[in-house]
């Protein structure tokens, strides 16, 4: 048993919706989470500078005892998680896996859509794991930039979420897919307004099946926290607490007590 920590990091806030469904599947297990949130977003950036902040972070993390890293942020999961792996000796797990096995899983008509920021979908990370799990999958991908700062002002439910999700999802819709990865932590927030759109579509959200592969890999290794004390979640962010702590509640579904400015080393 082990009672330290679980790592999880993002560029920002919307890694809390993994957080939430961690903290359901593993309710004993405490959790450090750090948002980068004085460099968000990392959608735009570069696939060498995305790494460099994704190590940063990690190095962080591990300053702070935790046991496991999960890397919450669909971008860096996609470009950088690999090189983690190899340069730290904790277990560390992405985004990316588990939401292409849960959509290989559901599909049925060899078509899956993903949307995500630039970067994700720039990357093709979910085409190659839903291609390792069945060749003949058809993937089609759309960025949705505006996705992130809507769901960040709080406008998930208006007219302007709507419009937007109708001009995105356009292309999908035609493409008769059955099955729809959200490759953006933010995106579950935004599931009513592209389930109207995309009637009848299987929507995935990574943050669920992470949360279970987060506790098959401590069951695995017996590393699953034996406390009876009541679990913390300490949240670390590189700018603006305030503000994050206020939005942060949105995404985790509960009032964040806590949340203290760190400077990442860089």
């Amino acid at each position: 048993m082990d009672n330290r920590p679980i790592g999880v990091f993002d560029s920002g806030v919307g890694g809390l919706t993994v957080v939430k469904e961690i903290m359901k599947e593993l309710p004993k297990e405490n959790i450090v989470y750090f948002g980068d949130t004085a460099r968000v977003p990392y959608g735009s950036k570069s696939k060498q500078t995305v790494i460099k902040f994704s190590i940063e972070n990690t190095i962080l993390l591990l300053n702070h005892n935790v046991k496991m890293i999960v890397v919450a942020c669909n971008t860096s999961s996609s470009v950088s998680l690999e090189i983690l792996k190899k340069n730290f000796r904790v277990p560390i797990i992405g985004v990316i896996e588990p939401g292409a096995k849960e959509a290989v899983r559901f599909n049925k008509n060899n078509r899956i859509g993903v949307i995500g920021t630039k970067g994700t979908i720039a990357s093709g990370a979910y085409e190659t794991e839903i291609h390792k799990l069945k060749r003949n999958i058809k993937v089609l991908s759309q960025s949705c930039p505006l996705f992130v700062p809507v769901v960040e002002e709080g406008w998930t439910q208006t007219d302007v979420a709507k419009k937007i999700a109708e001009i995105y999802l356009s292309p999908l819709k035609k493409s008769n897919i059955d099955t729809l990865i959200l490759g953006c932590t933010h995106y579950p927030l935004l599931k009513n307004q592209v389930a109207k759109v995309l009637k009848g579509v299987r929507l995935v959200d990574s943050a669920k099946a992470l949360a279970l592969q987060v506790r098959g890999i401590l069951d695995a290794q017996n590393m699953a926290c034996a406390g009876n004390t009541k679990p913390k979640l300490q949240v670390l962010v590189s700018d603006e607490p305030a503000s994050f702590a206020k939005i942060g509640a949105k995404f985790l579904g509960r009032k964040i007590k806590s949340v203290k400015k760190v400077q990442v080393n860089v």
